[in-house]
């Protein structure tokens, strides 16, 4: 399904400005960094980072931002005009929630050159595009190069959440986690019930 085309899309994100990371597919900003250094550089002082992977509307990137103060939250969008509902979102809620909540508006491919190794201690994947073809299976967020690339991003001990709503990828994502020695640590079937997470 294609989604409409938001009016003032780009004005609405400018509105949003200091919410927004702006980092282009090839930006190395952040590359060279600790974790510590790429959170003071993001957030002002050193909090743990977490990352959500595809945020949608930002339900949830607002949401855990309230619940986790004590982590500095991420969250990528590929698509602009869903990531300006997010912005919106955020910005409307920042009276009830601390600051600690940054966008991304790009590619998920892009994050093996944006943030350093070990920079993130959870990452993220909440009801992502199936891609239900089988010669889309690279495009999935739990193919193969996307674990290998989570696993370097996430610090020892680091959590991967992943939740969706879809009997085929749930199938694929736990042969794939399995596959790339993932240690799973919970697993439900529950979708109104805890996130699934693995190390």
């Amino acid at each position: 399904m294609r989604m409409r085309k938001k009016k003032h899309s780009a004005e609405r994100i400018e509105a949003c400005a200091p919410l927004l990371l702006r980092l282009a597919p090839d930006d190395k900003a952040f590359s060279e960094k600790t974790a510590a250094e790429v959170s003071c550089a993001i957030f002002g002082r050193e909090l743990p980072l977490e990352l959500e992977i595809g945020c949608g509307k930002g339900d949830f990137a607002v949401g855990v931002s309230a619940a986790r103060p004590q982590s500095g939250i991420i969250a990528l969008e590929r698509v602009a005009d869903v990531a300006v509902t997010a912005l919106e979102k955020a910005v409307a809620a920042a009276d009830t929630r601390p600051d600690n909540l940054r966008f991304i508006i790009g590619n998920a491919q892009s994050l093996e050159g944006w943030f350093p190794d070990n920079t993130f201690s959870r990452i993220y994947i909440n009801f992502c595009d199936p891609w239900p073809k089988k010669g889309y299976a690279k495009r999935r967020l739990t193919a193969p190069s996307f674990l290998e690339l989570y696993r370097r991003l996430l610090v020892p001990g680091g959590e991967l959440h992943f939740k969706t709503d879809n009997e085929g990828l749930f199938a694929f994502t736990l042969e794939e986690i399995e596959a790339c020695g993932y240690e799973m640590i919970e697993m439900s079937r529950d979708l109104h019930g805890e996130a699934q997470g693995v190390h």
